[in-house]
């Protein structure tokens, strides 16, 4: 974002961006010392970047290793009004990631769930429930091979 909170971000942000993308917990002055501004300067960017949507700092999870076993992508083929499915999906706690999509399905979500039991009550009781779902087709996560969030601000 420009200077102004507008726009595309500038050069300067988008090196911000890059320093919390490397370290989330990078202080401030680190960080201003990297780009060429203050402390204060930077706390105010990162405000606006956060304010703005651009970017969002969180802590990311492994799900296994806080008492999540089972993992899955859920493809959702529908009728009628897809953004109203998902819509409706996304009122789901378990669901944490949903697209619209083109091709053989219409909507995809990723879940996060307990175990298998949660999963099937999750699917069958649930999300087949919502009106428009005419059907779905579940892929369960084995191993997680590479998950990232750095692809940088260009």
């Amino acid at each position: 974002m420009t200077p102004t909170g507008r726009g595309a971000p500038d050069d300067v942000s988008k090196k911000i961006i890059e320093q919390l993308q490397a370290d989330g917990r990078r202080a401030y002055a680190t960080i201003g010392k990297a780009v060429g501004l203050s402390e204060a300067a930077v706390r105010q960017r990162v405000q606006k970047l956060v304010d703005t949507g651009v970017m969002q700092i969180v802590a990311v999870t492994d799900p296994m290793q806080i008492g999540f076993a089972r993992q899955a992508l859920i493809a959702i083929s529908v009728s009628g009004g897809v953004e109203a499915v998902a819509d409706e999906l996304a009122t789901i706690d378990e669901v944490d990631y949903i697209v619209i999509t083109a091709g053989s399905f219409d909507v995809m979500v990723e879940v996060v769930v307990e175990d298998d039991t949660h999963l099937l009550d999750l699917v069958s009781g649930r999300i087949r429930a919502i009106p428009g779902v005419l059907r779905t087709e579940t892929f369960l996560y084995l191993k997680l091979v590479k998950q990232t969030y750095n692809w940088g601000a260009r």
